[in-house]
């Protein structure tokens, strides 16, 4: 006969747990707020007329998008020591990978949104006087990124799901975590268990929000 789980052990380690989650909330908020900032200027050089830093841009792109993040992960963890001869270690490389891989994939998103907005908005920031930059910044990004914040918070729930791979670096993030208690109290099943339903209520929670976000932005259009 199946012994009851004893839910004791999760709730003793909450402030480890909890420790642990707020890791994985920073680093998805630093990766989201670098992966945007460097995601639209690749998306801006995708877009250039300028040749060489389109293709630049675009080879970025498509290597990072081409490669499983967890191969990225140990790729900047072993081998960046390795060539510089410094050590980076599990915290500072879980933020530098997670931002230059997320700005592979934010970067398609804004591109996407840039292409929606129609020419006659470019040419009439054009027409009061606006220079590249100016119209980017007042006229063609503002609405670029309205068009698409539910996708990019989309990218932010599974941005958030994807910081448990930082535990193979032994960074302590929410799955690291239960996973040191796990193996420190011999109970897998009540810790993974606990953090599953964490992670379904802050990604449930976070879609139902953004599903009402697209609502609202379909009704303004």
């Amino acid at each position: 006969m199946m012994q009851p789980l004893d839910w004791s052990v999760f709730f003793n380690a909450r402030d480890f747990l909890l420790q642990g989650f707020m890791y994985s909330l920073s680093l998805t908020a630093f990766a989201t707020a670098v992966g945007i900032v460097l995601g639209t200027l690749l998306a801006m050089a995708r877009l250039s007329g300028i040749q060489p830093l389109a293709t630049i841009a675009a080879a970025y792109v498509n290597l990072f998008r081409s490669v499983p993040l967890l191969l990225v992960i140990f790729w900047f963890y072993i081998l960046v020591p390795l060539l510089a001869g410094v050590p980076v270690g599990a915290d500072k490389s879980a933020y530098i990978t997670f931002a230059i891989f997320e700005a592979a994939y934010f970067c398609e998103i804004i591109r996407a949104g840039i292409q929606s907005i129609p020419k006659g908005q470019v040419a009439a920031g054009q027409a009061m006087g606006f220079n590249y930059w100016q119209n980017m910044r007042f006229v063609i990004l503002p609405q670029a990124f309205r068009n698409v914040v539910p996708l990019l918070l989309t990218q932010v729930i599974i941005l958030f799901q994807d910081t448990s791979l930082v535990y193979v670096v032994g960074a302590t993030d929410l799955f690291g975590a239960a996973s040191k208690v796990a193996n420190r109290d011999n109970a897998p099943v009540v810790m993974y268990a606990g953090i599953a339903v964490v992670y379904l209520v802050v990604s449930f929670s976070l879609s139902r929000a953004v599903k009402a976000l697209h609502t609202r932005i379909a009704i303004i259009r």
